[in-house]
Order: C-alpha cells, then structure tokens, then sequence
C-alpha cells in the first residue's frame, strides 16, 4: 500500500485515539513532503509549513518569550477549524535554545484533531529517533503506542 493510503487509513484509525497524531517518518530525501502533499490534496486541507509559520510567529520575540509562547503559537497555527491538519517542516521545534519537548507538544495539538506531520528520523528498535546520536537536536521516543507510517525498511 502505498504511503498516503497509509497515511488515510492511520487518520481513520485515529480518530478513537487519546492522541490523533499520525507521524511520516523518514530521513532527508525520502519523499516525505511530496507524500504529504498528496495527503494534504486529498484531505483538501493546507500543507503547513512549520518552520516559516513559526519562524514569522517568533522573529521579534525575545528567547525567553519564544520558549514560553511556541507551544501556543503552534496551537493557534492548526486551530484553523480543519478536522485534519497537515504539518511539515517541524524542525523548529527541536531546536535546542528554544527547550521543547517536540513530541509532547505535537501529542498536545492532536487531542481535539487529528494531525499527519513529518518527522525527519527514523524508526529502530521501538525507538521512535530525531536525528543521529550526538547531534545536539537527537531526540528518542518509545515507538509504542504512536502511529507511525516508516519510509524505512526496518521499522
């Protein structure tokens, strides 16, 4: 089955999750916009560019205020009254002086609608993983419980 149907199937199934949040895994050059785009046009909803949207959202804040205000300002971005919300470019959020906990905050944003974002990273022994070990931004997750979609062979 091909990633978008993936993608469709995991939003359906998601409506009766505590967290509606369907995550596009893959690294850089994996097709992950192009399948979101094809998601998006079936859903008839916008692609949101995360990282421009926040960037125009935070630029004239201090970083305090950034680190205070970015979870809000993520809310308010997909609180557009769209059932579905369609995320890509999320690195922002894992940029180490703004101190988020990305997953947390993307878990937040789903409850009241389900949300298909990018995730640069990959899936490895039940580990969901954002960047490569020792990078500043690396980031590790359980995999249980998260409906993940992998553009990796060994998830």
């Amino acid at each position: 089955m091909n990633p978008a149907l993936k993608i469709l199937q995991a939003l359906n199934e998601a409506e009766r999750l505590y967290h509606r949040l369907v995550l596009l895994v893959g690294g850089v050059g994996s097709g992950k916009t192009t399948i979101l785009q094809d998601v998006s046009k079936q859903l008839d909803v916008k692609l949101i560019n995360t990282n421009l949207e926040l960037s125009k959202l935070l630029i004239e804040m201090t970083g305090k205020q950034q680190t205070l205000q970015l979870p809000k300002l993520l809310e308010n971005l997909v609180n557009c009254g769209e059932k579905n919300i369609v995320l890509d470019n999320i690195e922002i959020l894992f940029d180490v002086t703004l101190q988020q906990d990305p997953l947390r905050i993307l878990q937040t944003i789903s409850r009241n609608r389900n949300i298909v974002v990018s995730w640069n990273g990959f899936v490895e022994n039940g580990k969901l993983i954002y960047a490569e070990p020792g990078h500043p931004e690396h980031k590790s997750y359980a995999a249980a419980n998260l409906s993940i979609i992998s553009l990796n062979a060994n998830i």
